[in-house]
C-alpha cells in the first residue's frame, strides 16, 4: 500500500476469515498498520501465525473467542478457489461448505455473542450476475438479478447466509469482487503466456472483464468500515470501466513488450473446465454504481495504469 488506510477509530477488534489468502494477508497488514487488533479464524493456526506474524491472534474455532470483550468488525473472505477443478457435485458441495456453511457458522456465533459486531463485511463475487454472452454491452449494477447457473446461485446463497446477521442488529455489506489484480491471485498466471510470447485473445476476446486493483479493493473495505452512513446490502467491487479480455491481453502485452497475436480458441477451455468455462469465455460488465454514487475515489480506474503498477 502506498498510504496508510483508516478503518475507523484505532483499537477496534477485527475478526478476519481467509486471512492467509492473497487479499487477506494484505488486509491484515493494513489493519495492523492502522492500530487495529486482528483475530484470524483459520483451519491451521500455527501456519497462520507464521504467515501473519505474532501481532495477530490466530484461532482455529469461534469458541476460542469466548470471554473476549467484543469483536467490532468481521471481514469474511474465506472460500475455496473457484477456478481449477471441474465442478463435479462433490466440488460444488466443497465450494458451498467453504462459503455458505462457514458464513452460517459465523452468524450462529454472532447470535450468541454478548456484544454483537457492528459490521459484517462479507465477500461475494460478480459471479452473482451469471454470464453475459459476447456482444452484450449492458452494464450490471447491484440491482441486477442473479441467474440460474451454479456460480450465480452459489453467490446468492452465500449472501443470504451473511444477511441473516442483520437479524441480530449487525450491518451486513456483501462485497462482490471482480477479478482482483495484484502481486498474487490470478494475475501472475494470466500474464505468464503473455510473458512467454504466447498470449492473445481468449475465445474471441470480446467478452467483458470486470476487474479491480487490490489497492482499491482494500481502500474500499476501509471506506465501508469507517462510513457513518448505512452500508448494508450489496456493493460491486470493480473498477468504473470494465475491459474486454482482448483489451487486457493487448494492454498487458504492450506493457511487457511482447506480442499478443496468438488467439486461444474457446473449445480447449470448455474441454478442460466444463461448466465453469463460461466465467472466462463469456464474462460480465459489472460497474460499482453504489461506490460511485457514494463518492468513492478510485486510485486505479484505468486498466493500463493498474497493470503498469503491477508489471
Amino acid at each position: 500500500m502506498t498510504e496508510p488506510l483508516s478503518f475507523g477509530p484505532a483499537g477496534q477488534a477485527v475478526l478476519v476469515t481467509g486471512a492467509t489468502g492473497f487479499v487477506g494477508r494484505q488486509l491484515v497488514a493494513a489493519l495492523l498498520a492502522d492500530g487495529q487488533h486482528v483475530f484470524a479464524l483459520t483451519r491451521d493456526p500455527a501456519n497462520a501465525l507464521r504467515v501473519l506474524g505474532p501481532s495477530v491472534h490466530c484461532i482455529g474455532a469461534l469458541t476460542e473467542l469466548a470471554g473476549k470483550s467484543r469483536i467490532d468488525i468481521v471481514v469474511n473472505l474465506a472460500g475455496a478457489r473457484i477456478l481449477g477443478h471441474r465442478w463435479t457435485e462433490a466440488r460444488k458441495a466443497a465450494l458451498r461448505a467453504s462459503r455458505v456453511a462457514l458464513t452460517q457458522r459465523l452468524v450462529a456465533w454472532i447470535a450468541t455473542a454478548a456484544v454483537k459486531p457492528r459490521l459484517l463485511l462479507s465477500a461475494s463475487a460478480i459471479g452473482y450476475y451469471g454470464v453475459q454472452p459476447q456482444g452484450v454491452h449492458e452494464e450490471l449494477t447491484e440491482a441486477s438479478p442473479p441467474q440460474s447457473i451454479f456460480m450465480s446461485q452459489l453467490c446468492r446463497e452465500w449472501e443470504e447466509a451473511a444477511g441473516q446477521a442483520a437479524a441480530h442488529g449487525v450491518q451486513v455489506a456483501c462485497t462482490r469482487f471482480g477479478l482482483v489484480l495484484g502481486h498474487g491471485g490470478a494475475l501472475p498466471s494470466m500474464l505468464l503466456p503473455i510473458k512467454l510470447g504466447a498470449g492473445g485473445p481468449l475465445g474471441g476476446g470480446r467478452q467483458h472483464l470486470s476487474w479491480i486493483h487490490v489497492e482499491d479493493l482494500l481502500r474500499a473495505l476501509a471506506w465501508l468500515a469507517r462510513r457513518e452512513e448505512p452500508v448494508q446490502g450489496a456493493w460491486n467491487f470493480t473498477a468504473p470501466r470494465c475491459a474486454t479480455q482482448g483489451e487486457f491481453a493487448r494492454t498487458a502485452a504492450g506493457l511487457l513488450h511482447r506480442p499478443a497475436l496468438l488467439p486461444t480458441p474457446g473449445w480447449p477451455v470448455r474441454l478442460l473446465l466444463g461448466e465453469q468455462a463460461d466465467l472466462v469465455l463469456e464474462g460480465q460488465c459489472v460497474v460499482p454504481k453504489r461506490m460511485l454514487d457514494g463518492g468513492f475515489d478510485f486510485r486505479y480506474p484505468d486498466l493500463k495504469e493498474a497493470l503498469r503498477s503491477l508489471v
